[in-house]
């Protein structure tokens, strides 16, 4: 599994835990961990969750008035190195 997957399935493990059942996905350049926020989560709850989110590389909260409260985040892949990085026109 690469790092991106181990720290988004570690984060999804933390969120789990505190009783935010969570989604991952994986995506081309970043992974992605998704959970449900519920309109009655306690703050010492929110502060535990901001820390766990905390270590995803980005994070945020989507609020609708349809479908609720998402709190995801995303773990950056690492970009594979080549030798021809530059392409055929980077100069050295």
């Amino acid at each position: 599994m690469p790092a991106s997957g181990a720290t988004a399935a570690a984060i999804a493990a933390r969120l789990s835990a505190v009783g935010l059942p969570a989604r991952v996905k994986e995506h081309d350049r970043y992974t992605t961990v998704q959970v449900e926020v519920p309109e009655t989560l306690p703050a010492d709850l929110w502060r535990e969750v901001l820390e766990v989110v905390a270590e995803a590389d980005r994070f945020g909260l989507l609020a609708t008035s349809l479908n609720g409260r998402t709190l995801w985040a995303a773990v950056h892949k690492a970009v594979p190195t080549t030798g021809d990085v530059g392409g055929p026109s980077h100069q050295r």
